[in-house]
């Protein structure tokens, strides 16, 4: 039987990591390839995930996070930033990689390509920025369930400062933008959150079937 719906029930946003346990290269690699899988509208991916262990970067970033210790005290810190002012060039990069990917002649990808230009490029800029930063959310998703998976800590955060972040990490140069953050890593025995019960709707509050 899964063990899925316990994992997600061990799960819970870690308030306080322990800076002595690191993640291993090997558990890295399954979270990496977890988040590298996530589904993205039209499957463009349009974001980039930045992960940090470098104790000073992080000690960097820590006063924009408004002080939480999380920041440091993670073994890794999980950046998804999407990409901004999105266009002709990201679709026709995934159309080549498509092609490479499936051995399909790029003449073949013309008709979905004009299709998805046809559906980005009318969008406004801001509301298109909203639109690539809401598919980070997504990979996030992927993220959290996957560190439950190996017993590993992670906590979806967005109280920080993007705009810090994004001239700390040359981000803004690189038409990226911080939209959420994860640290990850392993739970404090101190952390007293770990023994909190878990509080979530029921389920005649959270679903309505028709």
């Amino acid at each position: 039987m899964s063990t899925f719906l316990d994992k997600q029930n061990w799960r819970y946003a870690t308030k306080k990591f322990d800076a002595t346990k690191k993640i291993s290269n090997a558990d890295l690699d399954f979270l990496k390839e977890a988040v590298r899988l996530s589904a993205s509208s039209f499957g463009l991916q349009l974001y980039k995930v930045i992960i940090i262990e470098n104790p000073e970067i992080k000690a960097q970033l820590l006063p924009f996070a408004y002080g939480q210790t999380q920041i440091t005290e993670a073994s890794h810190l999980f950046i998804f930033a999407n990409q901004t002012n999105v266009g002709n060039a990201e679709i026709d990069a995934y159309l080549k990689n498509t092609s490479e990917i499936r051995e399909l002649p790029i003449e073949a990808l013309a008709g979905y390509g004009d299709y998805m230009k046809g559906f980005v490029n009318p969008i406004p800029e801001d509301a298109k920025n909203v639109w690539t930063a809401k598919q980070t959310y997504i990979a996030l998703g992927n993220l959290l369930s996957a560190a439950a998976e190996l017993n590993i800590d992670a906590t979806p955060m967005e109280g920080f400062n993007a705009a810090e972040f994004n001239t700390i990490l040359g981000l803004d140069k690189l038409n990226l933008n911080a939209a959420v953050i994860a640290p990850v890593g392993y739970r404090h025995t101190e952390d007293d959150t770990q023994h909190y019960k878990k509080v979530r709707k029921s389920n005649e509050d959270l679903f309505i079937t028709l």
